[in-house]
């Protein structure tokens, strides 16, 4: 019995580098992935620096909204606050490529960093 023990441990050690090797790894972002304008490639750098820019994307603002996130990822997040000629351009490019949608019947539109 402990013969069998010692050859499924050695088992495991074998094949345990190819198990390791079939784990999932997200595919990297680039900006080109996302919507075209200018300011996309600032607006993907400064947003990267915390999270995947795949979460912005996926959101339909106003300027407004933009900015209250902004704001809060500064306030709550630590987010470094952009100086004005960034924080102008990373707006003007979120307002124009992901602009508010069409309500969805959760109650409006909802800040995801909030919570």
């Amino acid at each position: 019995m402990l013969r069998f023990a010692w050859r499924a441990l050695a088992g495991l050690l074998w094949i345990a580098p190819a198990i390791a090797q079939t784990t999932f790894t997200p595919r990297d972002e680039s900006p080109e992935d996302f919507a075209a304008g200018t300011g996309r490639d600032e607006t993907f750098y400064a947003c990267t620096a915390c999270h995947g820019f795949k979460l912005v994307a996926q959101q339909g603002m106003t300027r407004a909204q933009w900015e209250d996130s902004i704001k809060l990822m500064i306030r709550r997040h630590n987010m470094p606050p952009l100086d004005d000629k960034d924080r102008e351009t990373v707006l003007n490019y979120l307002e124009g490529a992901y602009p508010p949608r069409a309500p969805t019947g959760r109650g409006g539109w909802q800040n995801p960093f909030a919570k």
